[in-house]
Formats: structure tokens, sequence, C-alpha cells
């Protein structure tokens, strides 16, 4: 498992200010969580008019998806392309004004050769941020 920021690098897609997830709290055949501290930077890569949109929390969750491919395969998975969201549910406006870690959860609801189906949930100051299922078609 990953321990650290350039571990997960070597897995995802995103490089760079763009890898967004720090560490890898637990993972299994089904599940994994993560934690990312940089969305309060001032300097975050998807930062936009002084703030980090609650939106942005789905580029946290992808990525938690990727990994989560990645560690469960054996070996960092080609480019995947959004295909579908749904059921998203936002409870905050912004993610920069959270304070310590986001947690960032992802299960795996079906997985095939070109793609996958998860759930996720972003959490932060004890709450619930961010969550619903995406669809992702292996490119």
């Amino acid at each position: 498992m990953p321990a650290d920021r350039a571990a997960i690098a070597r897995l995802v897609p995103h490089q760079g200010a763009m890898c967004l997830l720090d560490r890898v709290v637990s993972c299994d055949e089904e599940r994994l969580a993560c934690t990312a501290a940089g969305h309060r930077d001032p300097d975050h890569p998807l930062r936009r008019d002084g703030m980090l949109p609650a939106v942005c929390g789905l580029e946290y969750a992808l990525q938690a998806m990727a990994l989560h491919g990645a560690l469960t395969a054996g070996a960092a998975q080609g480019a995947g392309f959004l295909a579908a969201l749904s059921g998203v549910t936002m409870a905050t406006e912004r993610l920069d004004d959270v304070a310590g870690e986001l947690a960032i959860a992802v299960t795996a609801l079906a997985r095939e050769s070109r793609g996958f189906i998860y759930a996720f949930e972003v959490a932060g100051d004890g709450r619930l941020l961010l969550s619903g299922r995406a669809t992702v078609v292996l490119g």
C-alpha cells in the first residue's frame, strides 16, 4: 500500500500539483479510504476566484477510484474518462474552508475490463461534504 504522495503519484494518471491524494488509510478489494490535505493551499490547481468549489471534490474521488483500481489490479491503469455521475449531493459550497484533512472513500459497485462504477464520499470537519456514484470508462 502506498505510504506517501510520491508512491500514490506512481499509480494515478495525474502528476505534480494535480496529484491530490496524500495518504492511503485502508484498502481492500471493494473499498479504499484515503486522505488529502492540500485543499487549503492558495496555489491549489483547481482553485478559482479565490476558492476551491465543492464540485472539485469529484476530482478527489475520481483519483481515489483510479488509485483503488491500480492497487487492486497490481499496476497503474490506463486513462479513464468520466461517463456519468448519479445521485451526487453536495452539503457545502467550498472545500478550502474545511479545517484538517479531507477523507475520501470509494467503494467499487461494478468493475469490468472496460470500466467501473464506484460510490464515493468526501468528508471533512466531521461531516459528509460530497457523495454520489461515478461511472468511468477506461480508454
